[in-house]
């Protein structure tokens, strides 16, 4: 017999704001699609997923693109399970992006410490050119100072969850941005 005890496994997550539907985000990806094809034109894109939560993204945001491109996973956490950041970023990959034009697809540009750390690591490799990608923005005082070119949605401190962003590994699958604040 398994008890459940915790808050979170009762939460219905489907009894939630829905701070960006899944129409928004498919307008917006699509629009992020057409710029960034425009601005890479005649020049070959590798975009560099960030794991786990922008594989969503990355794969809707890729079908707008009409540049050629190619396509490779980091993954980098500050999390572990919690709604705040550790303040300790992991980065695991073995990407070569020498000479290349990168752009890193990012799920959420939040306290900005995880982005940095990837900015700083990809630029030991030098590539032609280095740009980054988020679909939210979160407001938040005291952000690390970081250079993202493109973003899908500004929004407010608050914890989402959805269209590949997580709480403990769930709610990943919802089509739709949640808050479960």
């Amino acid at each position: 017999m398994n008890s459940v005890s915790s808050n979170e496994e009762k939460t219905d997550i489907y009894s939630k704001e829905v701070l960006i539907s899944r129409e928004e985000i498919n307008s917006r990806v699509e629009q992020l699609g057409r710029e960034i094809s425009q601005d890479y034109q005649g020049r070959e894109l590798h975009l560099v997923g960030v794991l786990n939560g922008a594989f969503m993204f990355l794969a809707d945001l890729v079908r707008h693109l009409s540049i050629p491109c190619q396509i490779c996973f980091m993954q980098a956490s500050s999390y572990k399970d919690q709604q705040v950041s550790t303040g300790e970023v992991i980065l695991m990959h073995n990407l070569d992006l020498s000479g290349k034009n990168v752009l890193v697809v990012e799920d959420i540009f939040d306290t900005g410490l995880t982005l940095k750390h990837i900015r700083e690591d990809l630029n030991m490799q030098k590539p032609a050119s280095l740009e980054i990608c988020a679909l939210l923005n979160k407001r938040i005082p005291d952000k690390v100072a970081v250079d993202v070119k493109y973003i899908g949605f500004e929004i407010e401190d608050r914890f989402v969850v959805g269209y590949g962003l997580d709480y403990a590994e769930k709610y990943r699958e919802l089509p739709h941005i949640s808050c479960l604040d």
